[in-house]
């Protein structure tokens, strides 16, 4: 069961396993953008999953991760959520860091129910994150129970440093 702020939520979609292919998205970036899977094929993924990147946690999230793997080779760091595109930019602005991909599911919450992280009562994304190779097979998967905790920031970069 999950929950957020204490009380059970309803997640639409199923959650992914380690080995399933990424399914894809159509995702929306702060300049109003389209990006889809296809955007980053042939790198190793990273997509951190979260409900707001107005949160602390979700702040720390984004930064830890984009600090940590956003320069590896090969690499790509995606921050997920439902918050509008000016919510992410002026978010990028504030925390001084330019070249974190943060991707907007606002619209029609497609990612969210395909990566079965979407909370049905919230209409926000649920915490989590996926790590997956170059050919987008899941190699990591962190879905947390209670989405106001932080996700094993070690355990998921050791993941993207364990793919060969």
């Amino acid at each position: 069961m999950t929950t957020f702020k204490g009380q059970p939520v309803t997640i639409v979609g199923k959650a992914l396993q380690v080995g399933d292919s990424l399914p894809d998205f159509k995702l929306v970036t702060s300049e109003f953008e389209e990006r889809t899977l296809q955007h980053f094929n042939g790198k190793k993924k990273v997509i951190s999953i979260i409900p707001s990147v107005d949160t602390g946690i979700c702040d720390t999230q984004t930064r830890r991760f984009n600090q940590d793997l956003s320069d590896m080779e090969n690499t790509v760091v995606l921050t997920v959520s439902c918050d509008l595109p000016f919510a992410q930019r002026r978010w990028c602005g504030a925390a001084g860091i330019e070249n974190a991909i943060l991707l907007s599911d606002y619209y029609d919450h497609n990612f969210g129910k395909a990566y079965g992280a979407l909370m049905e009562e919230w209409h926000l994304l649920v915490r989590a994150v996926i790590v997956a190779d170059e050919k987008n097979k899941v190699t990591y998967v962190e879905y947390l129970d209670n989405v106001n905790t932080h996700p094993d920031y070690e355990a998921a970069i050791a993941a993207v440093h364990a793919i060969v």
